[in-house]
């Protein structure tokens, strides 16, 4: 089991939050493709997501909300 500590998550990101979100959201987007492979050796939609963040592989921006 691979282990990301809250500062990993917040040294890519604004905060650990925003973090786990990015993250969160890059999970679903990989969990609609469909899965190559054996699925007995293959990661975690989580673990690849937050590897994905910790080793700067999303690229993301924060849309402000307009309006209300």
């Amino acid at each position: 089991m691979q282990v990301f500590t809250p500062n990993e998550v917040a040294e890519r990101t604004a905060n650990k939050y925003l973090g786990v979100l990015v993250a969160a959201k890059y999970a679903r987007i990989l969990n609609e493709f469909p899965r190559m492979g054996s699925a007995a050796h293959e990661k975690k939609l989580t673990t690849k997501s937050l590897e994905a963040l910790t080793d700067d592989d999303i690229k993301f921006h924060v849309v402000p909300k307009v309006g209300r």
